[in-house]
């Protein structure tokens, strides 16, 4: 056990040269983002400052636009079959029509068939998507509990992967975004400074369409749309020439023959094909730019569109006209969200949390320090020398990371000097109870060291399978406390069982004919 070939010292102390080094850039300010040594260990919310955000998926649109589609999809079926219908139409949240009393079981037998389109999922799910019932000859059709479901855990997913894209691009810097519940997202936002942007972008939908301005006003196709200022309203028709899903790209520009800030757009090979056909059909008239019900602008088609590019302009400025890009590329959320909690943690408070778990780390590494050395003596010293280094290799590992440093982790941390010592005491106390009965003091330091690897192992492996329970099963706080605690069990095997045992066969071959109290 005290016996180090030149390998094996080799790689220890390559790996401590290596996170040393990744450990030391937490106190140096490197500007250089893309550079690799870069790295460091990122504040959370609690230590930062910062914005919490607690966002509501509202899926009540989403489910009356599906039911929509599936109106339109039962009306082509219901004529398909020539089953004669009345007052088709959309009440609450269900389809409700009338048909003859000697087509209802034709009816039935559809709606329940394996293969319909209307009543999805049986075949994967064993389970139907809408519900229906038949009172005479008048029939509802509804989303079933297992329908909401389906579409709630849809539409949530979707926000949450839009989210994430719309925040990223904005480059917040290791932003938590999470699942809470069936329909809710949370957010957190270390370090934050212009968080009504944030909440700005996150409440849009940013459903974007073209379509064309209405040459008749009192058309049944169209409807009155305000202009965003809420001041001019046109009308435009309600069918939809394209959308923003056939967008691939758009990044905000400067025109520089009208002087203003644009946004340019490319469209893919669908939409750019569309939008050619759409241009060239309706040269001379007005096309209507709409996001989220809002007319953004409405300008004349003077020429054929036929490169699948285009612009929108309006009265941007060059911050506004970002956003609209980032929402744009981000794409559109499947249903609204609604902000249902905020705070916001001051950089202040962060900055006492820091100097406070900073302070209390300090005081228990002294103590413990002075403890190990009053206690042991010289292996004490070797004690507090592994134990120093085992913070090394911490904050070395969680710099490689690029990890988030919370409170609790900072109490995962506290906790693995405590590990780290006991491992140390346990080895420690084993040597000197090997050192009543052993002649030779390399005996008892051998002895002593494999007799307390089973100890040892059997905490820390314990400890670490519990940090791995909470990693998974846990969230935000509880994960950053999982983290630091994990990878300190690990530090604490290395420096324990390598480097301060390569420590101690130095001073133990050095002292082997001496009278050396453990």
């Amino acid at each position: 056990m005290l016996y180090f070939s030149r390998l094996k010292l080799f790689v220890i102390y390559i790996v401590i040269i290596f996170l040393a080094f990744f450990s030391s850039l937490n106190f140096f300010n490197n500007n250089d983002k893309n550079s690799f040594i870069s790295k460091n260990i990122n504040l959370g919310l609690d230590l930062q400052g910062g914005s919490y955000l607690l966002l509501e998926v509202d899926s009540e649109p989403l489910i009356i636009h599906n039911l929509q589609d599936k109106l339109i999809n039962l009306r082509k079926i219901l004529k398909e079959k020539d089953i004669k219908y009345q007052n088709l139409k959309i009440e609450g949240k269900s389809i409700k029509f009338k048909i003859p009393k000697d087509k209802i079981s034709e009816f039935e037998d559809f709606l329940l068939n394996k293969e319909n389109s209307i009543n999805n999922y049986f075949n994967n799910y064993r389970s139907y998507e809408m519900d229906y019932s038949i009172e005479n000859n008048l029939v509802s059709i509804q989303y079933s509990k297992f329908g909401i479901i389906e579409i709630k855990n849809s539409s949530l997913e979707e926000s949450l992967e839009i989210v994430r894209r719309r925040i990223d691009e904005v480059g917040t810097n290791e932003p938590t975004i999470q699942r809470r519940g069936n329909d809710r997202i949370l957010v957190e936002l270390p370090g934050l400074d212009d968080p009504n942007r944030i909440k700005s972008l996150l409440g849009k939908t940013a459903n974007l369409t073209f379509r064309l301005v209405s040459d008749d006003e009192d058309s049944f196709g169209s409807e009155f749309l305000f202009f965003e200022d809420g001041t001019t309203k046109l009308s435009v028709n309600k069918r939809v020439v394209l959308s923003g899903d056939n967008l691939s790209t758009a990044v905000p520009k400067f025109d520089s023959q009208s002087s203003q800030t644009i946004v340019s757009f490319s469209l893919d090979r669908v939409g750019a094909k569309r939008f050619a056909r759409v241009t060239s059909k309706n040269v001379g008239k007005r096309l209507a730019i709409i996001l989220d019900k809002k007319i953004i602008s409405a300008p004349e088609i003077r020429e054929p569109i036929v490169g699948g590019n285009g612009q929108i302009s309006g009265d941007f400025t060059f911050q506004s006209a970002t956003d609209l890009a980032l929402l744009l590329r981000s794409g559109a959320l499947p249903a609204p969200i609604n902000i249902i909690e905020e705070r916001t943690v001051g950089p202040d408070l962060g900055e006492d949390s820091v100097k406070a778990g900073a302070i209390s780390l300090l005081i228990g590494f002294i103590l413990v320090i002075i403890y190990m050395f009053y206690k042991y003596r010289f292996m004490g010293l070797i004690a507090d020398t592994a134990l120093i280094v085992n913070l090394i290799l911490l904050l070395g590992v969680l710099t490689v990371l690029e990890a988030t440093l919370t409170l609790p982790g900072i109490a995962g941390i506290i906790l693995t000097v405590g590990m780290a010592v006991d491992a140390n005491v346990l080895i420690f106390e084993r040597i000197r109870e090997e050192s009543k009965t052993e002649n030779s003091l390399i005996h008892a330091f051998d002895i002593g060291y494999k007799k307390a690897q089973s100890a040892v192992l059997d905490a820390n492996i314990t400890t670490l399978i519990s940090a791995i329970i909470l990693f998974f099963l846990g969230s935000g706080p509880i994960k950053g406390f999982a983290v630091t605690l994990g990878i300190g069990i690990l530090t604490t095997l290395f420096s324990a069982y390598f480097f301060a045992r390569h420590l101690s066969s130095i001073y133990v071959m050095k002292n082997k004919n001496s009278n050396i109290k453990i």
